[in-house]
């Protein structure tokens, strides 16, 4: 509520989400775990400003939305105020007049804010900017300058004069009613709520958008998600078995014990790549009572985990890892091992850090009993 007013939003939740890749609607996305809806509906609660708010679906995904909602309900408070989940129209357009003579025939508000589902990242001083101008003006459209040069197909454009537009767009209510009237009319189709009310003679008043405030409609627009796995490994030292470590077989008279190779960083590796993509472990993957991995080297089971980094849409973004012993002195070998690393995970070998170290003569390791890895992994979705 705005100086006694009543304000009611409205979320347009449409879309099919094909450009973005997925078979089923956008609005069901997930980014950082939690579906792109769920972040829209939060962010717009928190406006102390908006009252109610009131989702537009598509018929075949209404059930849907209102059970996902409904079941927010239970655990966080800020979804009290979706009222309702109703159903839109062929259009964005129609969906909005949908919302619109709902919150007109159902509710007592005076000022309707107008949201796109697809801009999960609207902040709450953006929001309430563009409310505070529709009750002065009577429309109100949040808007960002372009930073590209814009040109048509004749000639460039002046950018100073230009702006990109964006949702939040806010309406006192008649006026909004009435834009949408006069363009089912008259058979008109505008891009947007605030189009055609400047088509009826409104001017809006332009606030202050956000560049963080885009639009998801591909790909690209997605955030960057990044996962971190950790990986750790212990091998024994024993006598007649060759050591090797990153794919590098080591000068030391003493090997190390395993039903593979036994290489302990690139099992360390390998944890950890696991890890970060939340698909377990190397022994789930590759376990020792598998008579196929008798004696493999690891770079082999290193590529198979790299194919998952491919077919789960991970990126390896960097490797941080040390191996933890008295001796071999592995410095001599780290550039060949980082070689490996990079080839098989077909990353660049700057992304890749192999470091050495003793315990001071302490535990297993300071006793030569054995050889142990860690590997911190930094993963991008």
């Amino acid at each position: 509520m705005i100086e006694n007013k009543k304000v009611s939003c409205i979320i347009l939740s449409g879309g099919k989400g094909t450009r973005l890749g997925y078979d089923y609607p956008k609005q069901f996305v997930k980014i950082y775990g939690v579906p792109m809806i769920c972040h829209t509906v939060e962010n717009l609660a928190r406006s102390a400003y908006i009252d109610e708010i009131y989702v537009v679906s598509e018929a075949d995904t209404l059930q849907k939305c209102k059970e996902l909602i409904e079941n927010k309900k239970l655990h966080n408070e800020l979804y009290n105020k979706v009222k309702a989940v109703i159903v839109g129209g062929e259009s964005r357009q129609k969906s909005s007049f949908n919302g619109v003579k709902y919150v007109d025939e159902n509710t007592n508000s005076e000022i309707v804010t107008i949201h796109d589902v697809a801009r999960p990242f609207t902040s709450v001083e953006t929001i309430n900017a563009n409310i505070e101008a529709a009750l002065r003006k009577g429309c109100a459209v949040s808007c960002i300058p372009s930073k590209d040069t814009i040109r048509n197909e004749h000639e460039t454009l002046k950018r100073d004069e230009l702006f990109i537009v964006q949702t939040p767009q806010s309406f006192q209510i008649d006026v909004v009613k009435q834009a949408h009237i006069e363009a089912e009319k008259n058979g008109f189709s505008g891009t947007d709520d605030v189009s055609l009310a400047e088509r009826i003679g409104i001017v809006p008043e332009i606030t202050c958008g956000s560049y963080s405030n885009r639009k998801i409609t591909t790909k690209e627009d997605l955030p960057v998600e990044y996962r971190v796995g950790k990986g750790y490994d212990v091998h024994r030292l024993v006598e007649n078995r060759p050591c090797i470590l990153g794919g590098v077989k080591i000068h030391n008279e003493m090997g190390l014990m395993g039903h593979s190779d036994a290489d302990v960083l690139i099992h360390a590796v390998i944890d950890g790549i696991l890890g970060a993509m939340g698909l377990g472990d190397i022994g789930m993957h590759f376990p020792d009572t598998d008579d196929r991995y008798f004696g493999i080297s690891s770079l082999k089971l290193l590529s198979k985990v790299a194919n998952m980094v491919k077919e789960n849409g991970y990126r390896i973004m960097n490797i941080d890892s040390i191996i933890i012993c008295e001796k071999p002195k592995v410095l001599p070998y780290v550039a060949e091992m980082k070689k490996n690393l990079s080839e098989i995970l077909q990353i660049d070998i700057a992304r890749i850090n192999i470091k050495g170290t003793t315990t001071e003569k302490l535990g297993f390791t300071g006793r030569k009993e054995g050889i142990a890895a860690e590997a911190v992994c930094l993963l991008s979705i």
